[in-house]
């Protein structure tokens, strides 16, 4: 049910893309398109619906101002066998953290990189996909596919027992006690005993989960379905989402982190960007920093649940300072004149996973194209417990080590560029999806038969296709870096004293991998032998 939503990104100024879960994905392929290009503005509010026998504009005046979820329902009820993409209030008023949403409360976030934004700017309300038959397409061998997948399919749930009893937030706990989590704009290495409330498994306990949310036939579920307490059920705070506003600013009441999810969700907003705001402007408030805004009565203290759910509404209806928290961190912290307390990369704030409790993290986070991003590289996950054997690491890596983390980065982020293409969740790597079988499933739909070697440099080729396009925006060395704050404080906590290996011997080890310049520019010797060329019009920077 995986899609990927692509544009040049009006938080970062260069390529930026989500992928993302649910069931839109399927019920678009169902119509028997592969893709969906979207050009120009409209002059009022409109929807696009897609059928098998082509697509539609429709006016969307009714819906403008309504939240993903009544957008949600409202297309439902019109298309019954539909799946929305949609926007809300916060993609609508030109939110640079703005997302585009799916499966109504389920709350499916195609959150990065401000994406909602962009549809806001054509005046898009909504993408309808209605397929009415669902016509199967054809498969090479699907009885061999069918006999592969249905054996992965029965052993993956029993290899990620933790993921299918709490979901993502079911790490929350371990991720902590390993240093990995932000704690207070990541000042701090420990959140302790506070970490427990957040996690997916104190949720389960408590009787809030009410049950699993399975993205189309995936046998995992991570999704959650949680009670709120008004008594309906929403959406369960993911991983990123439960870090970012919780331990991130301080916040350990559970209950307003599932607010502020579910308002992020309603509005349309990322919530990694907007934990990290938030947690940015806690750390101007404490030090007096935000003298001359307006912060509408509403004192952002560390630790205030209350003030971080008020904050969310500020964003989503971009009044006060939520306009200002709203153009992400990086444009932030030009207003309070603290850039130092910006934590981003290319101006895409950090999701939760720190590069200090994870060495390859800052050399993948820097590179990454998309701006600070832990699923373009995802290379933590191979120093912890999964390994790579089809590049050369047959065990999983010390986190702390520093030899051929270059490799690994590279490795890795080749790899995703596959799963993201093929639309491969990458936590089934967790249970046992790996390079090999991927390129068997793909072979076995296609009737190709291409070897691994292939199969990975087609990888290579989407990171440096996607790299060309900065380049053309004017990317090079000098955006591949990290906050000071990261590179050169300790963390502690279970990190401990460790610190990142040096960033600049990093790169010069990692472009000369790649085949580029000192500056980080692809070679063009590189760019033949991979068959990319600089695209011919990228338009300006923002």
């Amino acid at each position: 049910g995986r899609h990927q939503i692509l544009a040049k990104s009006p938080l970062t100024g260069i390529f930026g893309e989500c992928d993302v879960g649910g069931a839109w994905g399927s019920a678009f392929r169902a119509t028997g398109f592969d893709a969906l290009v979207i050009r120009g503005i409209s002059d009022r509010p409109v929807s696009l619906v897609v059928r098998e026998d082509g697509a539609s504009v429709e006016d969307a005046g009714d819906l403008w101002g309504r939240d993903t979820f009544e957008t949600y329902e409202a297309y439902k009820s019109r298309f019954p066998d539909s799946e929305t993409a949609c926007i809300g209030p916060a993609g609508e008023r030109l939110v640079r953290i703005a997302a585009v949403l799916h499966d109504g409360r389920h709350g499916r976030a195609a959150g990065r990189c401000g994406i909602g934004a962009v549809m806001g700017s054509k005046r898009l309300k909504a993408v309808v996909a209605a397929p009415g038959r669902r016509t199967p397409r054809p498969v090479h061998d699907a009885q061999a596919l069918a006999k592969a997948c249905t054996a992965f399919a029965r052993e993956i749930p029993g290899k990620t027992e933790r993921l299918v009893k709490y979901g993502t937030a079911g790490i929350v706990v371990s991720s902590q006690d390993l240093g990995d989590i932000p704690v207070r704009n990541w000042n701090e290495g420990s959140f302790g005993d506070r970490a427990v409330p957040l996690s997916g498994q104190h949720l389960a306990e408590s009787g809030r989960l009410k049950k699993r949310f399975f993205c189309g036939r995936c046998p995992i579920g991570c999704g959650r379905t949680v009670e709120l307490s008004d008594g309906t059920l929403g959406a369960g705070p993911e991983y990123e989402t439960t870090c970012m506003f919780g331990s991130n600013c301080l916040v350990d009441d559970p209950e307003a982190v599932i607010l502020a999810n579910e308002l992020s969700n309603r509005y349309g907003i990322d919530t990694i960007s907007a934990g990290a705001a938030i947690g940015f402007l806690m750390e101007a408030f404490e030090r007096g920093e935000t003298s001359g805004i307006d912060l509408g009565g509403i004192e952002p203290v560390w630790g205030d649940g209350k003030a971080l759910v008020q904050l969310v509404r500020l964003i989503g209806e971009r009044r006060g300072v939520g306009e200002i928290l709203g153009e992400g961190v990086l444009r932030a912290s030009r207003v309070v004149g603290r850039p130092d307390y910006a934590i981003h990369s290319k101006g895409l704030e950090f999701p939760a996973h720190d590069p200090r409790a994870f060495n390859s993290l800052a050399l993948s986070y820097a590179t990454s194209n998309r701006g600070a991003c832990h699923l373009q590289g995802f290379t933590y996950v191979f120093e912890k417990t999964i390994p790579l054997p089809e590049r050369g690491f047959p065990t999983a890596q010390d986190r702390f080590g520093t030899e051929r983390k270059a490799e690994l980065v590279i490795a890795s982020q080749d790899l995703m560029g596959l799963f993201d293409s093929l639309k491969l969740c990458k936590l089934s790597m967790n249970g046992g999806v790996s390079a090999t079988v991927a390129l068997e499933w793909l072979n076995l739909v296609t009737g190709w038969n291409l070897d691994i070697e292939e199969f990975l440099t087609a990888g290579e080729r989407i990171f440096n296709l996607k790299r060309a396009y900065n380049c053309a925006l004017g990317v090079s060395r000098k955006d591949d870096t990290l906050p000071d704050r990261i590179r050169f404080v300790p963390k502690g906590g279970g990190a401990g004293n460790n610190l990142p290996p040096d960033l600049d011997a990093s790169l010069d080890e990692y472009y000369r991998l790649r085949g580029w310049t000192p500056e980080g520019i692809p070679k063009p010797e590189t760019l033949k032998r991979l068959g990319v060329r600089y695209p011919d019009e990228v338009g300006p920077r923002p």
